[in-house]
């Protein structure tokens, strides 16, 4: 599956305008309660994947970060740690991705890559803002994850991906048979949590 929605990715990824140096076309984003067990899921992804580690309420998250951290110096794979600089440099990631409530925190903290969480266009202009590398647009299509928010849906995305001044990843229902209908959007990649299970 990782294989296929690679591929995609690097498809919509050939047609983006803009390129987000060194980081990925395909992202595996980490969530507590759907992927307990990240490291297990990151030894299986393919070389160049990204990965944004979240789980930010987990007991052992630093443990988790190293071990996830080792793995992905293995494996060839681009790890950012969610709304922590500090682990970050602890365990060599190359950068740090900010949920959209945590954003303001960005500019004060850069390590590495920043990354950010957007879910309008008003969210799109305040990562440009602070200096962010790309933006995670979401929930595109419809999501256990994003189930409160209403998905923005095919149109609504590529003109947001359009107007944004930073690169866009596309996040929310992402799979090999959503992705295709990202051709031509102007996303410069995907990210998606259920497809890697």
């Amino acid at each position: 599956m990782s294989e296929t929605l690679l591929k995609a990715a690097r498809r919509i990824n050939a047609q983006a305008r803009r390129k987000t140096r060194g980081l990925p076309a395909l992202f595996f984003v980490t969530d507590e309660a759907r992927t307990p067990d990240p490291v297990r899921i990151a030894q299986a992804l393919p070389r160049g994947t990204g990965i944004i580690f979240r789980h930010y309420g987990a007991p052992d998250r630093a443990a988790l970060a190293h071990r996830l951290a080792k793995v992905s110096r293995a494996r060839g794979l681009v790890l950012l740690i969610g709304a922590d600089p500090a682990l970050a440099r602890q365990v060599r990631a190359q950068g740090v991705h900010w949920p959209e409530g945590l954003m303001a925190r960005a500019q004060a903290r850069r390590c590495g890559f920043t990354t950010a969480a957007a879910h309008d266009g008003r969210a799109l202009i305040r990562i440009r803002n602070i200096g962010s590398d790309a933006a995670f647009l979401s929930p595109v299509f419809a999501t256990r994850s994003g189930a409160q928010k209403r998905p923005l849906g095919i149109l609504r995305f590529t003109a947001l991906t359009r107007m944004s001044r930073v690169p866009v990843y596309a996040l929310g229902g992402i799979s090999p048979s959503t992705a295709k209908r990202l051709l031509n959007s102007g996303a410069v990649g995907l990210a998606a949590v259920d497809a890697f299970l």
